[in-house]
């Protein structure tokens, strides 16, 4: 287990979860999607980016089984929902892209908040 104090861990914990709205099912088949090509498509395992791999993994975790580096990714990831959502789409990032850009990390800014 990760070198946290509980109640931290409770809080990175529970904040993932709230940014990260989509199931793991959800993420691992938007992630095949978004990898696709018209010729080609990843292995499953290695569908998406880094990245949105290992959301997917986290979201696979119990909070026990949390290495440094998930809680790291965890961080990382509340911090990016967060301030892409704060900037939302714009002239550089149109919304098709800026929406697609999040579900790689699993939030779909057009589900409501739970």
């Amino acid at each position: 287990m990760a070198d946290i104090e509980a109640l931290e861990l409770d809080a990175v914990w529970n904040e993932f979860h709230a940014v990260v709205n989509m199931t793991s099912q959800e993420l691992a088949a938007w992630l095949r999607t978004s990898s696709a090509g018209e010729h080609t498509e990843e292995v499953p395992d290695h569908a998406g980016s880094e990245r949105g791999r290992g959301v997917l993994a986290i979201l696979r975790k119990r909070q026990m089984d949390l290495t440094d580096g998930d809680i790291a990714l965890m961080r990382d990831v509340v911090e990016t929902v967060r301030e892409e959502r704060e900037a939302g789409p714009r002239s550089a990032l149109p919304e098709p892209e800026w929406r697609y850009r999040l579900m790689s990390l699993g939030h779909d800014p057009l589900r409501a908040p739970s």
